[in-house]
């Protein structure tokens, strides 16, 4: 269990960045946190629904939708699959939709809004890349904290 976010900064504060506040906590696992792991995609969650698939164990997937408002990157189904395979969670730079069933979910979701439309699927995207958005660079391998305070990057693992 990740440590809330304000306590890694007390303890660690030459060790995280923490992500300018524009987020919003969705997921059932107020508190998360993991190792990132990167999609990059524009209005299509072909990716996403692909390593939702996946285990996820000890793994947070960090979506940067680049900041679109106009399509959810995630949906109930894609984020039940995650949960039944492990995943700590989700950061989306985008939107969710589901939200009732999303809250539901023991998995966390950040997002920067709902909207009910969902994605075209043309299977493009990038994995695995580093993605910067709200003032933070987040490289694969890298470990994230996320919780009702805000998101917190680092290049270590973090534990008090």
């Amino acid at each position: 269990m990740p440590y809330p976010t304000p306590d890694l900064c007390d303890a660690f504060p030459d060790l995280v960045r923490v992500v300018e506040p524009m987020f919003r906590n969705y997921g059932g696992k107020p508190c998360f946190g993991g190792t990132i792991v990167t999609v990059k995609c524009h209005e299509d969650n072909s990716l996403v629904k692909e390593n939702a698939q996946q285990p996820g164990h000890g793994q947070v997937m960090v979506v940067d939708g680049g900041g679109s408002l106009r399509r959810a990157l995630l949906g109930d189904m894609i984020a039940a699959k995650a949960a039944e395979n492990g995943w700590e969670g989700f950061i989306i730079y985008g939107c969710i939709r589901d939200v009732d069933a999303i809250g539901e979910t023991p998995l966390g979701v950040q997002a920067l809004g709902t909207i009910p439309l969902k994605t075209e699927k043309r299977g493009i995207g990038d994995l695995n890349i580093p993605v910067t958005f709200g003032g933070v660079t987040f490289t694969p391998g890298e470990f994230v904290y996320a919780d009702n305070n805000g998101i917190l990057v680092s290049s270590q693992a973090l534990a008090l």
